[in-house]
């Protein structure tokens, strides 16, 4: 029968891939909800575009999702809550979100986590900033996570089981360990890179509330009573459904929408960008008085 067997040879799983793979299995996301959404996202792509055309920057639509997010989150902090134990909530007063940044290692690319703290007190060009910052920096060692949690996710099998059980369980009882690493919402980017074609990604999230970034693709939508061509996101919502309802999660849902449709933020990167010409305007007519 072996004569028969595809040729093939085997290979070592990565060290970074069997983290990811331990690290999602922590999630336990049987209790999760989905919620499966399409986004017009046509005003804020166009304005992206149109900055770049102006000054040459590239401005983050992460950056720009992460705003929203945050302010979203911070009008409605109950869906921003972890369960400690069976008999208490811990409710965060920051919103942290944490993402997956790409950073270049010689001629590859490698995700390395990382929190924007307190990205509901930031604007978006601040967050912008501090990606495009990260970005640039090299990559620190064990991709900046804690020495003692990699240990542990490179644990072979079954001790590695055991040794998960047991952290779920301790963050079960403490949630202040996991946000302290991966923030207290998250986003994800599942479908960037197959631009132009719709699709939503179905992701586990480590953090009780996520957005899982599917695809952008320009669809035909109704305005002002009208059939025009629209850049539409899917975006799926995460959400911890022994913390939050239905009906909270769906208000939620809807205000999300309603920040990044309406580009929520981007008329205050735009008055930052005007304030340098106008100071320099300001010198000028002072020096010629």
């Amino acid at each position: 029968m072996n004569d028969k067997i595809t040729p093939h040879h085997i290979i070592d799983l990565p060290a970074a891939r069997r983290i990811m793979i331990n690290m999602l299995e922590l999630a336990n996301a049987e209790h999760f909800m989905y919620g499966l959404l399409e986004v017009d996202v046509t005003i804020a792509r166009e304005f992206i575009e149109q900055h770049k055309a102006r000054s040459g920057e590239t401005l983050s639509f992460t950056g720009y999702l992460t705003y929203c997010l945050a302010r979203a989150v911070d009008e409605d902090r109950s869906v921003q809550v972890y369960l400690k134990g069976r008999k208490q909530l811990v409710q965060f007063d920051e919103v942290d979100v944490g993402l997956m940044i790409e950073r270049q290692i010689g001629e590859k690319r490698a995700l390395m986590g990382y929190v924007v703290r307190g990205a509901n007190c930031k604007t978006y060009r601040e967050i912008h900033q501090e990606i495009r910052a990260v970005q640039a920096l090299p990559l620190p060692p064990n991709r900046g996570m804690p020495g003692w949690f990699r240990f542990a996710m490179l644990l072979p099998w079954p001790l590695s089981n055991l040794v998960k059980a047991l952290i779920r369980a301790i963050m079960h009882r403490d949630p202040l360990i996991p946000v302290s690493m991966g923030g207290t919402v998250g986003i994800t980017a599942v479908g960037m890179f197959g631009e132009g074609h719709s699709g939503w990604g179905i992701f586990p999230v480590t953090q009780g509330l996520g957005l899982v970034v599917g695809c952008i693709a320009t669809k035909p939508a109704v305005v002002a009573g009208q059939i025009v061509p629209r850049q539409i996101l899917n975006l799926t919502v995460v959400m911890d459904h022994y913390v939050v309802d239905g009906a909270p999660a769906a208000r939620f849902a809807r205000r999300l929408v309603e920040l990044i449709e309406s580009g929520y933020g981007l008329d205050e990167v735009q008055t930052q960008d005007q304030m340098p010409e106008q100071a320099q305007a300001i010198q000028s007519v002072q020096a010629f008085a």
